[in-house]
């Protein structure tokens, strides 16, 4: 498995599996089989509502736990919790995860990234990262942080590059995981000519190219699916490289457009919704 190394001198590996709208038994059975079929890179979230279910699909593979890479996320509305991380850690069934995010520059979100800062400090914690935090909310993060971020999740696929955002990344060494890095539904990114050119020549579907596309741009990506030939299929992309040439091809793309479009309102609304977590 191909790995980034975070700023932190800690390796990620490059693709994982996600578990964004999955129900908690799909997400169950879905990390369970991604484990044992070479995944070891998981992604979840409070607001996803199947942590427990996460922690059932790791324990039931039989991969031992320090040999996966479990990431979450604390939702706005948990920020000002102070028992939030250890709750998280209760549902997922672990001592610590390898990454641990907030979900949304919403509510008092400098207060969640301070309970990050000090599950980083207790071990609770092996890295630390800010989702959806794009423009002004990393600029004034940026000023803030007693502990700069190993990653940051968000949309990102050819269409949208997230160019202005790498340049604060790269100067402190903060990675990139991706979103919606298929089009989420969209079909005109997947039917692009480029994609279906470039999988005949390599022996791969224009899924696997735009996947094997993000890793060699430097970022980790997460597809999500409950469809174990699609996880399969997803995991089989770093047995070929994309030349110079053909990254240069796919990089014409780039329309500077995203699929999603937070507002402010919804902020609101994020700061005021509560997970209904799922019962043991």
């Amino acid at each position: 498995m191909e790995k980034l190394v975070l700023n932190n001198s800690i390796e990620c590996p490059v693709i994982g599996i996600g578990t964004f709208m999955l129900s908690p038994k799909e997400a169950e059975i879905s990390v369970r089989e991604a484990l044992k079929m070479g995944y070891s890179l998981v992604d979840t979230a409070n607001a996803y509502v199947n942590e427990r279910a996460v922690g059932r699909g790791i324990k039931s593979s039989g991969i031992k736990r320090e040999d996966i890479f479990l990431s979450t996320k604390l939702w706005p509305s948990e920020y000002e919790n102070p028992n939030a991380v250890d709750e998280t850690l209760e549902r997922l069934g672990v001592d610590y995860v390898d990454l641990l995010y907030i979900h949304q520059p919403a509510g008092n979100w400098l207060a969640g990234y301070r309970l990050l800062e000090k599950a980083y400090k207790e071990g609770k914690a092996k890295s630390i990262g800010i989702s959806n935090f794009e423009g002004k909310y990393i600029a004034e993060l940026e000023t803030k942080w007693e502990i700069a971020p190993q990653f940051i999740q968000v949309e990102a696929h050819p269409y949208f590059t997230q160019k202005e955002l790498r340049k604060t990344l790269d100067k402190y060494g903060i990675k990139l995981m991706s979103w919606y890095p298929l089009g989420h539904g969209d079909k005109s990114l997947i039917n692009e000519p480029i994609f279906a050119e470039l999988g005949k020549k390599h022996g791969k579907t224009p899924a696997q190219i735009i996947l094997r596309w993000h890793t060699q741009m430097g970022f980790a990506v997460i597809p999500g699916s409950k469809n174990v030939e699609h996880i399969k299929d997803n995991l089989n992309i770093l047995d070929f490289e994309l030349s110079e040439e053909e990254m240069n091809k796919i990089a014409l793309l780039d329309r500077g457009e995203r699929y999603y479009h937070r507002t402010d309102s919804q902020l609101v609304q994020f700061a005021g919704w509560h997970p209904q977590y799922e019962i043991k």
